[in-house]
C-alpha cells in the first residue's frame, strides 16, 4: 500500500475492505492511539468485545509517527473527519473532559461517538489507580507484607489538592487559562521527598501550598465565588470527587512526581524486610548468596510494573470507558441492519 493512501485512510475505506472479505470473516475495526504507550491500555479495553463476528487493531497513525507523544490536537485534525464505525479513534481526556467543551478539541472529543477517552486525565492516572499499587509492590519486591496504606494516602492527597484544582479547571474554562496552568498547579501540589514515616506531614506541606495559593486567588478574582461553586458542583457530576482528584491531574505529573517516588521508598522497604528474611533462614553463606541472588533477577523495576499494571479495571472510569465502546458497538450494528 503506497504511503499516500496510507495517509488518507478513513472510516469508509476500512468498511469497503471489511465488505470485501468473506460474509464469514470478522469484521476489522481499526483503532487509532496517540503513542506506542498507549497501545496496551487500549487492547485491555478493546479485547472484551471481540467476538466471532468483529476484532480491534490497535495502530498509531502514520503521519503521527513524526510528532511527539500527545499532540492531540494534531491526531484530531488526522481523525476528526475520518473516524466511523470501522475506524475510532482512542485518546487520553486531558483536561477535555472536564472543560466541556470550552475548546475546539474538547469540543470534538465529547462530541464525537467514535472518538473514545479516558475519563481520567490519562492513561498514567489509570496505572497509579490506589487500591492497586499494594499488587504492584508485590510484583516489584515478591513480598506481600502490607506496610503502607495507599488508598488512604492519595485519598488525603486528592482532599487536599481539591480546592486549587476546582481553580485549576476554572482557569481552563476561561480565557485567562495562561494565568494559573498545569504547570503552576502542579509546582504545588507536588509532594517532594516522600518518606512512609512522614507521609503525614507531606500532605499536611501539600494543604499548606494549596491554601496559600487559593488565598491569592482569591483576591485576584473577588467575584469568583459563584462560578467557582458551580465549577465544583460540575466536576463533581462528571465524576471528580474531593477523595479521587488524583485520577485527573495531569498523569505524567501523577506517574513521576507522586507514586513512583512513593512506590520506590515502599518498595525499597520490602525489599530489605525480604532479604533479611533471606539471610536469617540462610544456613550458610553460599545459600545465602545463591537465594539474595535467585531473588535479585526475580524482582522488576517499579516503571515497568506500573506501566502493565491493568488493576484499574475496577475504578469507575474504565467502567465508563466500556460503556462508551458498548454504545458505539450498538451504533454501528444498527447502521448494518437492513
Amino acid at each position: 500500500m503506497s504511503q499516500r493512501l496510507k495517509d488518507n485512510l478513513n472510516s469508509y475505506y476500512f468498511e469497503a475492505a471489511n465488505k470485501l472479505t468473506s460474509k464469514n470473516a470478522r469484521r476489522r475495526i481499526a483503532a487509532y492511539v496517540e503513542s506506542y504507550d498507549d497501545i496496551f491500555f487500549w487492547r485491555s479495553v478493546l479485547t472484551r468485545f471481540e467476538d466471532e463476528t468483529r476484532y480491534f487493531e490497535v495502530l498509531l497513525p502514520t503521519r503521527m509517527n513524526r510528532l511527539d507523544r500527545g499532540k492531540k490536537a494534531a491526531m484530531m485534525r488526522l481523525l476528526s473527519e475520518s473516524v466511523g464505525t470501522d475506524m475510532i479513534a482512542c485518546v487520553d481526556a486531558d483536561y477535555d473532559y472536564l472543560e466541556q467543551g470550552s475548546t475546539a478539541v474538547s469540543k470534538e472529543i465529547l462530541g464525537n461517538p467514535y472518538i473514545l477517552h479516558t475519563y481520567a486525565y490519562a492513561i498514567e492516572n489509570l496505572q497509579c489507580y490506589a487500591p492497586s499499587l499494594h499488587n504492584v509492590c508485590v510484583a516489584v519486591t515478591l513480598n506481600d507484607h502490607s506496610i503502607f496504606d495507599f488508598e488512604e494516602y492519595l485519598k488525603q492527597y486528592s482532599l487536599a489538592i481539591f480546592p486549587l484544582f476546582v481553580w485549576s479547571i476554572m482557569y481552563y474554562r476561561s480565557p485567562n487559562y495562561k494565568d494559573f496552568t498545569i504547570v503552576d498547579f502542579n509546582r504545588i501540589v507536588e509532594t517532594g521527598n516522600f518518606s512512609v514515616a512522614n507521609a503525614a506531614a507531606i500532605i499536611k506541606r501539600v494543604r499548606h501550598k494549596v491554601g496559600t495559593k487559593i488565598r491569592q486567588l482569591q483576591l485576584e478574582n473577588p467575584d469568583a465565588k459563584e462560578r467557582y461553586l458551580a465549577v465544583k458542583e460540575e466536576i463533581k457530576q462528571l465524576g471528580v470527587s474531593p477523595e479521587n482528584t488524583y485520577l485527573y491531574i495531569q498523569g505524567h505529573h501523577l506517574f513521576d512526581k507522586v507514586v513512583v517516588p512513593m512506590l520506590k521508598k515502599v518498595c525499597d522497604e520490602l525489599r530489605r524486610e525480604r532479604e533479611r528474611e533471606i539471610t536469617e533462614q540462610s544456613v550458610h553463606s553460599v545459600q545465602r548468596r545463591n537465594e539474595l541472588s535467585c531473588y535479585n533477577k526475580s524482582i522488576e523495576s517499579i516503571e515497568s510494573v506500573l506501566k502493565k499494571n491493568i488493576g484499574y479495571t475496577s475504578s469507575e472510569p474504565f467502567q465508563h470507558i466500556l460503556r462508551d465502546v458498548e454504545q458505539l458497538l450498538n451504533k454501528a450494528q444498527k447502521k448494518e441492519m437492513p
